[in-house]
């Protein structure tokens, strides 16, 4: 059995975990998360589920490519709310690959795969990767700053009109 123990002081809207890279340790920690979010972090619950996505894609991506599907290796995870900030951080002791220097893949739906850089892309307000000597720390960052859930406000795609800018269509 996968080793884990979890700290969990929601009361002081801190959560700190340390776990085996095994895939049935990942619902624990994504659902601790996203309660600490609603109950401490002043998430909304589509904001809280978006980070708890985003925590359980880091973990697996951490399984699958740090350490290469190997069990039993550590992951420490921390999340704790600081103001109108929820921080996750991700510790592993694996390869040390830094996912933000590889080249971007292109989605291909008909593969499996590819998602979670792109979801930690789209639905956190911030994503940091610190190389470590021993691995990395992955630093997400999710903002409860209204509609727009900690991304700036403004067109999502230059150079296109927003969807107010765009003409409507005239009735026959």
């Amino acid at each position: 059995m996968a080793s884990k123990r979890a700290t969990s002081e929601l009361g002081s809207g801190r959560l700190e975990s340390r776990l085996t890279s095994d895939p049935a340790n990942i619902a624990a920690v994504r659902h601790a998360i996203e309660e600490l979010c609603c109950c401490k972090g002043g998430l909304d619950q589509g904001a809280a589920a978006e980070v708890g996505l985003c925590v359980n894609e880091a973990l697996a991506n951490v399984m699958r490519h740090a350490y290469a599907g190997q069990a039993g290796k550590p992951i420490q995870v921390t999340a704790q709310c600081q103001g109108d900030t929820v921080v996750v951080t991700i510790r592993d002791w694996g390869n040390g690959v830094n996912p933000a220097s590889l080249p971007e893949r292109p989605y291909d739906p008909t593969e499996p795969g590819g998602l979670g850089l792109i979801c930690l892309k789209k639905m956190m307000s911030e994503v940091t990767y610190v190389p470590q000597p021993d691995g990395m720390l992955l630093i997400m960052k999710k903002r409860k700053t209204g509609a727009n859930n900690g991304k700036p406000a403004g067109n999502p795609n230059p150079g296109q009109p927003s969807k107010a800018d765009r003409p409507k269509p005239e009735r026959p």
